[in-house]
């Protein structure tokens, strides 16, 4: 079993930065990807970005160039540091643990508000 805990969601304005962690505990394997995703106030959970154990990372393109996600393999820590925030960025978001690209895990999410 694997459980994910985030942290760093808050209140900011629009232009400054945030960042959030997660940190998994369990049974963590080398070939598990972890992520985030967000849901904007009534719309469907999407995905944003992953990184894979390897450090390869993706991002949705509404956020590439603004984001940037890390980890410490021996913290089993990731991480989303968020720049040039804006009022649409505005969500709870959720880390993500996929194994076999078919088994979830979530974190309990992090609100992150952004005020213009």
């Amino acid at each position: 079993q694997v459980q994910l805990v985030e942290s760093g969601g808050g209140l900011v304005q629009a232009g400054e930065s945030l960042t959030l962690s997660c940190a998994a505990s369990g049974s963590i394997l080398s070939t598990d990807v972890m992520g985030w995703y967000r849901e904007l106030p009534g719309k469907p959970r999407e995905w944003i970005a992953q990184i894979t154990r390897g450090g390869s990372p993706n991002y949705v393109s509404d956020v590439k160039g603004r984001f940037t996600v890390s980890q410490d393999n021996a913290k089993n820590t990731v991480y989303l540091q968020m720049n040039r925030l804006k009022p649409e960025d505005t969500a709870v978001y959720y880390c993500n643990l996929v194994r076999s690209w078919s088994i979830n895990f979530w974190g309990q999410g992090t609100q992150v508000t952004v005020s213009s």
